[in-house]
This record gives C-alpha cells, structure tokens and sequence, in this order.
C-alpha cells in the first residue's frame, strides 16, 4: 500500500515538538501534507467531522491536555468509524507497561521522540516506509517500537 503522497495528523501540544516535526518531514524523500491539532479534543473533534476525509496515518502524543493520548486512542479504536485509522503513537516517554498497552489498545506503532533532527527525520521516514507494507497493520509486539 506505497503511496505516492501521504496526508498526515499530528496530535501534539508542544508547539517546538510541531515545528520540528514539520521541518523534518519537508527533509524526507516522501511527500506529505500535514496538519496539526494541540489536544485531545481539538483531536477527537477533528477525526468526527472529517471521517470522509480522514488522514492516512495519526501521529498521536501521549501527554495532551483536556484528553491524553490513550484515551484518545481508545475512543478512536471503539468508533466504527474511525477503529481503522493506523495510530503511530509519537511520545517522549518509554514506560514499558504503557507501550504493552498501546500495543493492547490496537496502535500500529510507538516512536519514543528522538531529540537529534537527523534521528527524527530516519524515524519517521521508516515509519512511512515500513508501515505501509503491511498496510499499517500493527505488527508483532517485538517490532511495535520503531527506532530511527
């Protein structure tokens, strides 16, 4: 399911966080067009009224203020509409009891957030690469983490 133009959703809501992802993704070789939500319900309230046009891929924060990102998660797998969306969940954090259970809750993959550029820049272009040729479907728990 290679495509030639992705269109990507951030959910993240710290601002430097955005930018550097925006200015990574206009450095890798695959085209995107992305847009940005800053909560969880900015989110949630986003997915239901574009669920014609839903992005290709989410790239979900955990730690969002009015809803986090697990509960957004789970909210988004218990939808009809939406259990389909392919959820790479995009966090600083690396608590394995909180990666099993975004792995349990049905996301596709986890990127703990790499602090150097040129590792953000490999890690996302792999997640394009790598996830769909599986069409983003989750894959087995020792390849849940992708590292840059």
């Amino acid at each position: 399911m290679t495509k030639e133009h992705y269109y990507l959703l951030l959910a993240d809501d710290d601002e430097d966080d955005c930018l550097f992802f925006k200015e990574a993704l206009d450095e890798i070789t695959i085209s995107t067009t992305l847009s940005v939500v800053h909560d969880g319900v900015q989110l949630m309230n986003y997915l239901k009224t574009n669920i014609a046009n839903l992005p290709d891929v989410l790239f979900l924060d955990l730690n969002m203020p009015l809803k986090n990102g697990l509960e957004c998660l789970a909210e988004i797998k218990d939808n009809e509409n939406l259990k389909n969306l392919p959820i790479i969940i995009f966090s600083t954090s690396l608590d394995s009891e909180i990666v099993d259970k975004l792995y349990l809750k049905g996301a596709s993959f986890y990127i703990r957030k790499p602090g150097e550029f040129s590792k953000l820049k490999n890690v996302i272009e792999k997640a394009l690469t790598i996830a769909p040729e599986n069409s983003f479907k989750q894959p087995e728990r020792a390849n849940f983490i992708l590292q840059p």
